[in-house]
């Protein structure tokens, strides 16, 4: 679960994060702050993991915010002025996402988060089985549970989504789903990202994963070999 808060001098801003994010149902709402020196106070109060900041506020500015954080939580700047994107990166924030955006960026920003770091390992495999991904195709947006998925193909322009019982073609990169999968995955060829879990056994330049034989690319030899560690 990721704990959420929406920082905006703006209401109708919090009625559209809000309505994206009831979408993702591993967020969950912390709280709602219209200026800098409320969400200082909700985040002396209550721990929180992400914020979808403004950058343009009264009294402080969604940056000189920043800069009064010791240990930031996960920043999506949300922001009218694409200018100052530069300058969001530099307090390294996950994205920014410029106003007005749609439903598919915005999940495309939180999915850029990877999973949180948990105290044992069962709490960490059950999230991994609970982690759910959204995937455009169709026109439509596929929710989908990240467990399921038992690897994914580069194919020409589209990607290949190889789950259990189901096949989901997309436009979306496989650089892109690198970025947002867990360690729980690894990209074992230029064309193919498999789930570890999902490995029946390794064969000379082969992986096997249930009826399915996918290659190993001869830069990625040195990453497969991490895993037996």
């Amino acid at each position: 679960m990721i704990r959420y808060v929406i920082i905006d001098d703006e209401p109708i801003a919090h009625g559209i994060i809000e309505g994206f994010a009831d979408s993702m149902h591993h967020l969950q709402k912390t709280g709602n702050c219209y200026d800098a020196f409320e969400a200082i106070k909700l985040l002396q109060e209550q721990q929180v993991d992400l914020l979808f900041l403004d950058i343009n506020m009264p009294k402080l500015s969604g940056f000189e915010f920043l800069k009064t954080l010791s240990n930031p939580p996960k920043v999506i700047i949300t922001s009218a002025y694409k200018e100052f994107a530069l300058d969001g990166y530099e307090f390294d924030v996950v994205d920014y996402l410029l106003k007005p955006f749609s439903i598919e960026r915005f999940i495309k920003a939180v999915n850029k988060i990877k999973p949180l770091n948990f105290n044992s390992t069962n709490t960490q495999e059950t999230h991994f089985q609970q982690q759910q991904l959204f995937i455009k195709s169709d026109k439509r947006l596929h929710q989908i549970y990240v467990n399921d998925i038992l690897y994914i193909e580069a194919y020409g322009n589209y990607c290949k989504v190889h789950l259990e019982d189901e096949l989901i073609v997309t436009l979306q990169k496989i650089s892109d789903f690198e970025t947002q999968l867990s360690s729980n995955f690894i990209r074992v060829h230029k064309s193919f990202i498999v789930s570890k879990q999902k490995i029946k056994s390794v064969e000379g330049n082969s992986i096997h994963l249930k009826d399915k034989q996918i290659p190993i690319g001869q830069t990625y030899k040195s990453v497969i070999k991490t895993i037996f560690k």
